[in-house]
């Protein structure tokens, strides 16, 4: 695979720190995906932290492995760099990207992207759930990014973004950027619920002023009215 310039391919050890602090080192970083044969590049634009039980100083109550190990949540206590694949709803596939050394369970959500190549394989398969989308709502959101990637199945789940081994049809490959992006905005994550979907956690991380960047909205008991004035948006940081 060629690799673009001001690109590198990741490495295990650039994702084994805590999420919240690989998170937003994941901006600009380009995901390549071949499913079915057919390639989609997406540049990432958008991500939220998570952490499991036990990692980090704060409880996460917002993770998937807040009470533990589970069957689900398993691929979030392996090695890093694997992605962690998983059903919204039953319906909406959504990708993390698995943080934290083995064993510590953590993982980084992709919220949105700008698709950068393969834009005529995403829009046929985002054009599949009956409406065809516009450029700027190609991968923005979650589930619109895992439809566009082509990572549609829990049977993706595991895949490793650093080997690029296959597996369910479809090959992952993580390129980060060689110099970080240095303008980073912050806040509270997307439609989490309670405590978790407040500015106490401000795990939500993206591009300031990028088209393709989701629209904030509170979670479930998460708004101003349950936990006082909250700041859904914060300023960019250097």
């Amino acid at each position: 695979m060629t690799v673009p310039d001001g690109l590198r391919p990741a490495t295990r050890d650039d994702l084994s720190a805590l999420p919240v602090e690989v998170a937003p080192t994941l901006l600009g970083a380009h995901l390549v995906v071949e499913a079915g044969g057919e390639r989609v590049v997406a540049r990432l634009t958008e991500v939220e932290a998570y952490h499991g039980a036990g990692t980090g100083d704060v409880p996460d109550p917002g993770s998937h492995a807040r009470s533990g190990r589970s069957p689900r949540n398993a691929t979030m206590w392996g090695e890093p760099g694997h992605l962690y694949v998983y059903l919204s709803h039953g319906i909406h596939a959504c990708v993390n990207i698995v943080c934290a050394p083995e064993g510590v369970a953590g993982g980084v959500l992709l919220r949105a992207g700008e698709i950068i190549d393969g834009i005529d394989v995403a829009t046929a398969r985002r054009s599949r759930s009956g409406r065809a989308p516009a450029g700027r709502d190609l991968a923005r959101g979650p589930g619109r990014l895992g439809q566009a990637l082509g990572l549609t199945s829990t049977a993706h789940d595991g895949i490793d973004a650093i080997t690029g081994v296959p597996q369910a049809g479809a090959i992952a490959t993580l390129m980060l950027r060689e110099a970080p992006v240095t303008l980073v905005a912050r806040g509270p994550r997307v439609g989490v619920a309670g405590v978790a979907g407040t500015d106490a956690f401000p795990w939500r991380f993206w591009i300031p002023g990028d088209p393709t960047v989701s629209a904030f909205r509170w979670g479930r008991g998460a708004g101003p009215e349950a936990f006082g004035t909250r700041t859904a948006e914060r300023a960019p940081e250097a």
